[in-house]
């Protein structure tokens, strides 16, 4: 009999919103937002709590009709719902669909990729938080247009690629999404109006020195097991070293040190690639 493959996304997504859950209190994916707060993980939810209030501030008065793309666990949906919007989201993930029908059972989930789902409009805002780089360029932009009232607005708050973005596959270049002057021709191309930009790439970058701050912690736990093992017991420690050769390729094994034990993800190298905006295009 076959063996089913491991999903090690949705293993990940579990485990991830679990822990963001702990620490928080909260099924939250996005970065935090950082102005007058000490970086730490006992601010993470705090600092996630202003880059959602920050993104808030873009949005029309309650009641409106907003679809929320990308939708996450569902959080932000739950807390639209209790403003009094009326919330649809779209999510291609099984596991984040299912963990969005939980956090927001008032909201309508459509389980597909933006591209391909099918939805009544017109919708008073088209809403991305984190999610504008997965869509196509061309697609995302075009197919908001044909959902949205005359006076609706497209909100984005994401990461794009800078004119200086430089890709490393040794450093693993954090952040990413399209590039930044790409975005601009097409919103020049398509006669929309950017009515507000804020651009919080500093405010945000240190989210990346607090998850690389967990990782390294990881980290310190694993070397100080294997110099356990190395001082009390070299053959076990042989042994796992002998099964992690033959499961792991030597360049994830690189890939992995890096992850665990180095510092190459920062705030500084997020911030020489990354250009972050929350922006709200209106029609001109």
């Amino acid at each position: 009999m076959a063996h089913k493959k491991i999903d090690t996304r949705s293993l990940g997504l579990d485990v991830g919103l679990n822990f963001s859950k702990w620490l928080t209190g909260a099924e939250n994916l996005h970065y935090g937002y950082w102005p007058g707060l000490e970086v730490c993980a006992a601010n993470f939810g705090a600092a996630q709590v202003a880059y959602t209030d920050l993104v808030f501030q873009r949005l029309p008065q309650a009641p409106c009709r907003i679809l929320d793309i990308g939708g996450g666990a569902g959080e932000t949906a739950r807390k639209l719902i209790a403003l009094g919007h009326q919330v649809e989201i779209v999510i291609p993930s099984a596991f984040l669909a299912e963990r969005c029908r939980a956090n927001a059972p008032e909201a309508v989930v459509h389980e597909t990729t933006f591209q391909d789902a099918q939805l009544s409009g017109p919708f008073d805002v088209c809403l991305f938080s984190e999610s504008f780089q997965y869509i196509p360029l061309d697609q995302g932009v075009a197919k908001c247009l044909s959902l949205l009232k005359p006076d609706g607005r497209i909100v984005i708050a994401d990461c794009f690629r800078s004119e200086t973005f430089a890709s490393d596959a040794v450093q693993a270049t954090v952040g990413g999404g399209h590039p930044i002057a790409a975005f601009r021709d097409l919103v020049q191309s398509t006669g929309l109006h950017v009515s507000q930009e804020v651009d919080i790439t500093h405010e945000v970058a240190p989210s990346i020195d607090l998850e690389q701050g967990l990782f390294n912690v990881i980290g310190y736990a694993g070397k100080r097991i294997d110099a356990e093992l190395s001082a009390r017991r070299p053959r076990v420690r042989g042994i796992a070293h002998w099964i992690m050769r033959r499961l792991i390729s030597a360049r994830k094994r690189a890939r992995l040190d890096q992850r665990l034990n180095q510092q190459t993800r920062n705030a500084a190298h997020f911030t020489a690639n990354n250009t972050y905006l929350v922006l709200v295009l209106t029609r001109t």
